[in-house]
C-alpha cells in the first residue's frame, strides 16, 4: 500500500509542476518573443519487493523551445525581429549582458535604447545612447542610424550597432527574470544575424495546444488522486479484516 501511495502522490506532484509551467506558457501566449517552457522528466524504478514493472517520476529540469515565432509587421521603426536564430544583447537587472528576441524597443528618459521591460540594449561598447533625432532607422545587421533635429535628410549619422548573439542553444538557459543567459555566464560573441526592421516575433506558445495540454493534465491529476483513495480504502479493508481475525 505504501508503494502505490508513493507512486500516486510522486505522479500527482510532477503534474502539478506541469500544470504550472503549461500556465506560464499560457500567460506568456502574447507576450513578443517569448519561447515556450516545456517540463522534462524521467522515470525511475522502485526498488525493493514486488514487480519490477513499478516506477515513479522524477524532476529533471526545466527546457526551453527556441523554435521562432510568427513575425508581425507593424511599421514601427522602433520594432525589430530576428529573422532566423539570434538573440539581442541587453543589460539585465543584475548588470550582466543577458539576451532576448523581444524586439519591441524604447528611447527612455536619458535618451537610452531599451527593450519594452526597460532593459538597455548593447552596442558595440556598451548601451547605446541615441541624441535627440527626427528619424532613426534600424538596419539588417542591426546599424542604428539617426536624422539629427534640425538636420536634413541627408545628414544621417551612425550611433552604434546592436549587439547581435548567435550562441548553440545548449549553452543558453533562461535566468528568473525571464531573460537568457550563458550557462558559463560569460558573453557570447557577436554574430552575424539578420535584423528585420518593423516587425516583432511573436510568442511561440500554442494557445490551443497549451489549453488541451491543461485539460489532460487535470485528468492525469484526478487519476493520480483517485489511486490514492484507492490506497487509502485498500489498506481500510486490511484493517478491519485483521481485526476480525
Amino acid at each position: 500500500m505504501d508503494r502505490m501511495l508513493y507512486i500516486a502522490m510522486s505522479g500527482a506532484k510532477e503534474i502539478m509542476l506541469q500544470q504550472a509551467n503549461t500556465a506560464n506558457n499560457l500567460a506568456n501566449a502574447d507576450t513578443t518573443g517569448f519561447k515556450r517552457d516545456y517540463q522534462a522528466f524521467k522515470a525511475v524504478p522502485v526498488t525493493g519487493p514486488g514487480y519490477a514493472s513499478r516506477i515513479y517520476p522524477q524532476d529533471a529540469g526545466v527546457g526551453t523551445d527556441f523554435t521562432p515565432g510568427p513575425l508581425i509587421a507593424t511599421g514601427n521603426p522602433l520594432d525589430i525581429a530576428l529573422k532566423g536564430p539570434g538573440w539581442i544583447a541587453v543589460q539585465g537587472p543584475n548588470g550582466k549582458e543577458q539576451y532576448t528576441r523581444a524586439g519591441d524597443l524604447r528611447i527612455d528618459a536619458n535618451g537610452i535604447l531599451t527593450t519594452s521591460q526597460g532593459y538597455p540594449v548593447l552596442g558595440s561598447s556598451g548601451p547605446i545612447s541615441i541624441p535627440p533625432s527626427s528619424k532613426i532607422a534600424i538596419g539588417s545587421d542591426g546599424t542604428v542610424t539617426v536624422q539629427p533635429d534640425g538636420q536634413g535628410p541627408n545628414a544621417l549619422a551612425v550611433i552604434d550597432q546592436i549587439k547581435l548573439v548567435d550562441p548553440p542553444p545548449s549553452e543558453l538557459t533562461r535566468s528568473a527574470d525571464g531573460l537568457m543567459q550563458t550557462r558559463n555566464g560569460q558573453p557570447a560573441p557577436a554574430a552575424n544575424v539578420v535584423v528585420e526592421s518593423g516587425m516583432l516575433e511573436g510568442s511561440n506558445v500554442n494557445p490551443v495546444d497549451s489549453m488541451v495540454r491543461m485539460i489532460s493534465l487535470a485528468r492525469q491529476y484526478e487519476l493520480q488522486v483517485k489511486t490514492m483513495q484507492t490506497a487509502q480504502r485498500n489498506a481500510q479493508a486490511s484493517a478491519q479484516l485483521i481485526n476480525l481475525g
